[in-house]
């Protein structure tokens, strides 16, 4: 004989309440294991080379009413300004989650217009790396990805949908994009 819910059977009133109530808890659970800007939904953390990475920020890029991109930047930990998130020796990554199709030569441009913005990126080793990273880009349509990464002891990777693959080996490239990014997007304080 079923067991009774509050007076009900399960498949009464009771059951449909107990379906609403896992419901509600599963989509709860959800989202606060996830940031949702602009409809793109990043994950509050993810995992790098065994470690867990935190969503520092997210942002909606926007250019006039048109929304291009949200961006998230994942760290270990929170870092209390700008040089301590670029210097910042552990994994970290910048995703691009593209709201709207960007052809391959606008996307080089927009990259080799705020890259050029950093003086660090006036040497020719920084401005061929550049290059590197620039010639490694594709044209993206919306729903796609591209993928920054730190990693330690290796350098710096792009990835996704938006880039052909490129690594650039060592620190002073991947410390020299962060900053740039974070000069046009500042989000810490400055020292």
């Amino acid at each position: 004989m079923p067991k009774r819910l509050d007076g009900v059977g399960f498949g009464g009133r009771g059951a449909r309440w107990v379906v609403g109530v896992v419901v509600a808890m599963v989509l709860f659970a959800g989202t606060a294991q996830a940031r949702v800007v602009g409809g793109v939904r990043l994950p509050d953390a993810i995992s790098l080379q065994g470690k867990k990475l935190l969503l520092d920020h997210i942002e909606l890029k926007k250019l006039l009413f048109f929304e291009l991109y949200v961006w998230g930047l994942y760290l270990e930990e929170k870092p209390g300004s700008t040089r301590e998130a670029i210097s910042f020796q552990g994994p970290k990554q910048l995703q691009l989650h593209f709201k709207r199709s960007i052809p391959r030569d606008e996307l080089a441009n927009a990259f080799r217009g705020f890259l050029s913005h950093s003086a660090v990126m006036h040497s020719a080793d920084m401005k061929r790396q550049s290059e590197q990273l620039v010639q490694s880009l594709r044209a993206v349509n919306s729903g796609d990805s591209l993928l920054i990464t730190y990693l330690p002891e290796k350098g710096l990777m792009v990835s996704g949908e938006g880039s052909q693959g490129a690594m650039i080996p060592g620190k002073a490239f991947a410390d020299a994009l962060f900053d740039a990014w974070l000069q046009e997007n500042p989000i810490y304080e400055r020292d």
